[in-house]
């Protein structure tokens, strides 16, 4: 079968692998969706990311989705033919963080495409997957496999949504609105949010958050004075902010359009920041730190099977797997594209 495998900077191949054995609580997807995500470009332009590099063969992905095509004799949760959309975290379980139902920092986490540990992970961009039984989430009838495979980009800025605390009614800013950013606006419309501004610095992706539910989009590059003008009156309007960006500038420079006492909610991942602290202490801004999702993942599922949402703005491509380099050169252009998928038909 087939397999996208990243081996250095650059070095991205579409390669020929074989499927695990399928245990008694296993479950085999036959792979039809993959959308790439943020991390799978870091390792594909840079060979990772911070401290974390590729040092041996890495299937990439994990936003991924399929149809069972077996199951192991003592699975119940879905059957063959079934679609699902797999949650590419599996956690032990048995570690004090899962015991705390914090299974997302899981001491012994296994999470698809990652090179955090070695051996590597290995991760779902391959024509067959087999995953454990609690993976496989059963989607709504009628729900494709592209729309599946934004679960797992959703059920990060539920968990997001989730960490910022109740949204009802709230004045909400989300800086970046690429994939994250965007689908952060989708949870905190859902949640409540009586206002939504999104910012980004190139124009291409802000059309796409007013689809979304973003009430304003500002290009900040091209208007770089208009939060603060139109935003820092009275110390500050929003109640909350997600940083979705990574980006140290998208931060501090929002700080004047957070009104004092607000939440700030850092998803982006960008390395070292520097903060002016004066300022996070004279407005006791409350910063917290937002990292994947556990029980998300399902109210994702059952959010997209709603049919209260439409995601399909976000799509700006469709390619086959055997054009993975092209599909993954077209992901890396912000200008273009908001969220690129790999066919694996």
């Amino acid at each position: 079968m087939r397999a996208v495998v990243i081996h250095a900077e650059k070095d991205l191949r579409v390669e020929q692998t074989t499927a695990p054995e399928l245990g008694p609580r296993d479950v085999r997807v036959r792979m039809e969706a993959g959308g790439i995500c943020g991390s799978d470009l870091h390792y594909y332009l840079h060979g990772g990311f911070g401290t974390i590099r590729v040092r041996e063969p890495l299937i990439l992905g994990h936003e991924i989705a399929g149809r069972v095509e077996a199951v192991g004799d003592e699975v119940s949760r879905v059957k063959p033919g079934d679609r699902v959309a797999v949650n590419p975290s599996r956690a032990c379980g048995h570690c004090r963080y899962c015991q705390m139902g914090l299974q997302q920092h899981c001491t012994d986490m296994l999470f698809y495409g990652s090179a955090m540990r070695f051996p590597h992970v290995q991760g779902g961009f391959r024509d067959v997957l087999v995953v454990e039984e609690r993976q496989a989430v059963k989607v709504a009838p009628g729900v494709t496999a592209a729309q599946a495979a934004f679960a797992e980009p959703l059920s990060v800025c539920l968990h997001a949504a989730k960490r910022a605390g109740p949204l009802l009614g709230k004045r909400v800013l989300v800086t970046g609105a690429g994939p994250i950013g965007a689908l952060t606006i989708v949870a905190a419309k859902a949640a409540g949010a009586s206002e939504i501004v999104a910012t980004d610095v190139v124009d291409g992706p802000l059309p796409v958050a007013r689809k979304m539910g973003a009430t304003a989009a500002i290009n900040v590059m091209a208007e770089p004075d208009r939060l603060k003008e139109e935003y820092g009156a009275e110390k500050g309007a929003f109640d909350v902010m997600f940083e979705a960006s990574g980006n140290q500038h998208a931060l501090t420079g929002a700080f004047d359009a957070v009104r004092s006492g607000g939440t700030i909610v850092q998803i982006g991942v960008g390395g070292q920041f520097t903060l002016p602290m004066n300022v996070v202490v004279a407005k006791e801004f409350d910063l917290r730190g937002s990292f994947r999702f556990h029980e998300e993942f399902d109210w994702a599922v059952a959010m997209i099977g709603s049919g209260n949402i439409d995601l399909s703005p976000l799509l700006t491509a469709t390619i086959p797997v055997d054009r993975a380099v092209e599909a993954f050169d077209l992901a890396a252009d912000k200008a273009k594209a908001i969220k690129v998928q790999l066919d694996f038909a």
